[in-house]
């Protein structure tokens, strides 16, 4: 007979391969039906393709600009991932290190603007930044994807500095660094765990994110990936088998990343979870 620790292991395995092939299954869906052309995507979505060819993604390619589109992202989801990580560390640091009444006020004014959904702001954010010319640039989506990131990276990195002992700090002033080479010296290696958690999440966060480059950006030239599949929706009819193709091109990237960083990323999490 099965011991209760032995049932308890196989339903946990049940369960977790029935969660597996829940999340694996859509994309799987996704990836057989970017090689079917539209008729057999229509008729039978779920059955195999009849061959396997590249056509779909030939003209995914061409059709979305594929290179510029990935070239954009890649700028804006680095790009904002450094200046958050950098201003959030440096801004966190300071609140905790000058804790005043007016540093603790400016902090909840800081944790509390989370709580405002983007879309209250969307419309406001468009018609202002449009008024003074700021809308169309890859540039102005970075500040604003800085701007919303922010407070959420000050709000975890608070939590970890005050986790530094302030004599590490002193000593380093003591042997005759400023304050500025303590915090990169001493202080950001020491919150790298941190770091690395704070940048998962907005790289996984900016690199699919359609709905800000939607109402930022407009010409052709500027736009992001996700923004780029949208080419494939016409007024009457979509292109499906283009669509799902440069859905997986859209994917693919972050994907090939996580694969070769996965150790990195949960050795990060992990680390700071413990922290």
């Amino acid at each position: 007979m099965k011991t209760q620790a032995q049932v308890s292991g196989a339903l946990k395995t049940a369960g977790l391969s029935v969660l597996l092939a829940t999340i694996v299954f859509p994309f799987l869906l996704l990836l057989l039906n970017s090689f079917k052309p539209n008729r057999q995507i229509t008729s039978d979505p779920l059955g195999l393709p009849a061959s396997f060819n590249l056509d779909n993604y030939r003209n995914a390619f061409d059709k979305m600009s594929f290179m510029s589109a990935f070239s954009n992202s890649l700028i804006v989801t680095i790009v904002s991932v450094a200046l958050i990580g950098l201003l959030a560390a440096m801004t966190a640091h300071y609140f905790v290190r000058n804790a005043g009444k007016l540093n603790q006020y400016t902090f909840f004014l800081m944790v509390a603007s989370m709580i405002i959904p983007f879309q209250a702001i969307m419309i406001p954010l468009v018609k202002i930044y449009g008024t003074i010319g700021m809308l169309d640039s890859k540039w102005a989506l970075i500040y604003m994807y800085a701007g919303f990131g922010t407070p959420l990276a000050v709000f975890i990195y608070h939590g970890f500095v005050k986790s530094i002992p302030a004599e590490l700090e002193e000593a380093a002033l003591i042997d005759g660094c400023t304050r500025t080479q303590t915090f990169f010296r001493i202080v950001l290696p020491v919150l790298t765990p941190t770091t690395a958690t704070i940048g998962i999440l907005n790289v996984l966060w900016i690199w699919n994110d359609f709905l800000l480059p939607s109402l930022v950006l407009v010409q052709p030239e500027e736009r992001t990936l996700p923004l780029s599949t949208f080419y494939f929706f016409g007024t009457y009819a979509v292109d499906y088998g283009p669509l799902m193709a440069s859905l997986i091109l859209t994917v693919l990237p972050i994907l090939v990343v996580y694969l070769f960083a996965q150790k990195y990323i949960i050795q990060g999490v992990m680390q700071g979870s413990i922290k």
